[in-house]
């Protein structure tokens, strides 16, 4: 049967129309993040790309951002800052990424600074509140608070109870260290001077380390490490009838202590840098809430999911503000322009020069089951 010219560009038009409008539709922004996927912190660095995902999910699932959808491209660093660099390189050069976001600690996130500058590329939330980080370049952007501001709120909220006799958990490097110099800063407003309790990282809980406890007997044992540490310090502790209280930054993860230790974490005090996810009042957390379990999260979100949560809902504020395409030229420009974001009850506020926004910080205590109250 013979098919009318008429007709055939009739075809081919249509066809053309669905192949540009499929185009369309399956255009991605590239968002790279480089987290400890196993090893060690692996739990800290799978919550922090869950807790990405959801949010992503209900932005795509909305139409995405001008129709592009985003897509979180994750490679696995095994908390080991060599390949942490590595994958930056990676995701920038070969993946495509726009931004680089939610690197699980300072430690991680200072080998992709040269590929970060060099590309230009914004480098958004990582988990960390260390000034190595803040003071790198101006693609870096922040939305947590300082360990200096969570240690002065820690010891702000102990000190005037009396409890002054302290001892720091901290890593033997220059950002553990910046950690004991911050608390024996603050203490030295009380004539007090706290304990070094110095260990390395990526290591398991020496008994020396247990054995300088016990030497300083303090009041209370003050961690600035990751969760893992922590759990073995909690238990070998218990274990010998010396239950020190602890205190503890948002660095060590408040969920995954808990997590870790069951109920043997109750009674712990942590710093927070985001709400509790059970409170729900506050706007954002119903908000993640709901996106958390759209994106087939059976589990409870932990703090860390959270945070990321809002982290993408901040960066997903400057893409639509970014223009029509996001580049990273066009991304780090809305970025810097971005200004007070309420997220929902958190509020992030950069500032023309000033890309480090945050400025929630709360104190919790973990419950007998696990949950957190302020």
């Amino acid at each position: 049967m013979l098919i009318s010219l008429r007709f055939r560009l009739f075809f081919a038009t249509v066809v053309g129309a669905l192949g540009t409008f499929a185009s369309t539709a399956t255009a991605q922004i590239i968002i790279g993040q480089s987290a400890p996927l196993t090893g060690a912190n692996s739990e800290l660095g799978n919550d922090i790309r869950k807790g990405a995902l959801a949010y992503f999910k209900k932005i795509n699932d909305a139409g995405g951002i001008n129709g592009s959808a985003i897509k979180l491209v994750t490679l696995d660093d095994k908390n080991e800052a060599k390949q942490s660099g590595e994958n930056a390189t990676e995701l920038i050069q070969k993946k495509g990424a726009v931004a680089l976001f939610g690197f699980a600690s300072s430690t991680l996130s200072v080998p992709a600074m040269p590929a970060v500058a060099a590309a230009k590329v914004p480098f958004f939330a990582p988990f960390t509140g260390a000034d190595a980080i803040r003071k790198q370049n101006e693609f870096v952007y922040t939305i947590r608070v300082t360990y200096a501001e969570e240690i002065e709120s820690l010891i702000g909220f102990w000190a005037p109870l009396g409890v002054t006799q302290v001892a720091v958990l901290h890593y033997d490097d220059d950002i553990g260290r910046q950690n004991f110099a911050t608390a024996a800063k603050v203490l030295a407003k009380f004539r007090k001077q706290p304990s070094s309790i110095a260990i390395k990282r990526n290591a398991d809980l020496p008994l020396e380390a247990i054995n300088a406890i016990i030497a300083a007997n303090p009041q209370i044992v003050l961690a600035t490490t990751l969760y893992a540490p922590v759990a073995q310090m909690v238990r070998q502790l218990k274990s010998i009838k010396r239950p020190y209280s602890v205190t503890a930054l948002s660095f060590a993860g408040a969920s995954q202590v808990a997590k870790a230790l069951g109920q043997d974490a109750a009674g712990i005090t942590v710093a927070l840098t985001v709400p509790a996810p059970n409170q729900l009042q506050v706007p954002v957390v119903q908000e993640c809430t709901d996106a958390w379990r759209a994106a087939g999260q059976n589990e409870s979100m932990s703090v860390t999911a959270l945070e990321a949560c809002i982290a993408a809902k901040v960066l997903v504020e400057g893409m639509k503000r970014a223009g029509r395409e996001v580049t990273r030229e066009s991304l780090h420009k809305s970025l810097s322009a971005l200004g007070r974001v309420d997220a929902g009850g958190v509020t992030i506020a950069f500032k023309p020069g000033f890309r480090h926004g945050g400025t929630y910080v709360d104190i919790a205590v973990i419950r007998l089951n696990g949950e957190l109250r302020g």
